[in-house]
């Protein structure tokens, strides 16, 4: 079953959103870059280290949850967060 991109693009922002304590600020846009689509995740300033998390950890999840999800319809994600 194929999904458009907008399903990816709402469950990093839906997932962003339960991670932080402003979710009214959390835009998440994309745009192609190449072969990949780009979901850019900007977020308040106070929040930016909970979405990245310890070591990075979370935003790598965020990320192998974005590769996962499109390794099912053969397109590449990458997640940034914006500062």
């Amino acid at each position: 079953m194929s999904q458009p991109n907008g399903d990816i693009r709402s469950l990093i922002e839906y997932l962003t959103k339960g991670l932080v304590d402003a979710p009214g600020a959390v835009v998440v846009d994309q745009y192609e870059d190449g072969d990949e689509t780009v979901l850019e995740v900007e977020v308040a300033p106070e929040d930016v280290g909970r979405v990245i998390g310890r070591q990075g950890r979370t935003v790598r999840a965020l990320r192998t949850i974005a590769s996962a999800a499109g390794a099912k319809q053969d397109k590449r994600y990458a997640v940034e967060v914006v500062e």
